[in-house]
């Protein structure tokens, strides 16, 4: 209960999409276990719609079988139409079995990052795990 872990978060964006984007917040202190809201912010700066699709990573690698995202943007496709600016949320939280495991130990750091594409017509993308 009283392990705190500090999150930080990234944006990036992909050369074939013009948003800014970037997290509201540069980090957030959460203990396993509660719940934690963070918010990133993207704007569409052209003079036509567009249609994003985020990934995402966790780092450390091991530490992202206990981030749990419960609400987020990543899980579906965002339309921002010209110049469009808009807040995203991710709900989440650090699943209590994290201060359980050994190699869970030293780690009291841990990175969400995201990177926006351009969603194609038609495209998708791989989705994580085992097909």
């Amino acid at each position: 209960r009283d392990r705190v872990i500090r999150v930080t978060f990234n944006a990036d964006v992909h050369s074939s999409i013009q948003w800014n984007f970037k997290p509201q917040q540069s980090e957030i202190y959460v203990v396993p276990g509660e719940t934690a809201l963070a918010f990133y912010k993207a704007k569409n700066p052209t003079d036509k719609p567009v249609i994003g699709i985020s990934t995402y990573n966790v780092i450390p690698f091991e530490a992202g079988q206990y981030f749990n995202k419960i609400q987020c943007f990543c899980f579906e496709e965002q339309r921002l139409n010209p110049q469009e600016e808009v807040d995203m949320p991710v709900f989440f939280y650090i699943d209590p079995e994290f201060v359980e495991d050994p190699k869970m130990a030293k780690v009291d750091l841990i990175t969400l990052s995201y990177t926006f594409f351009e969603a194609k017509e038609g495209q998708k993308l791989p989705l994580p795990g085992y097909q």
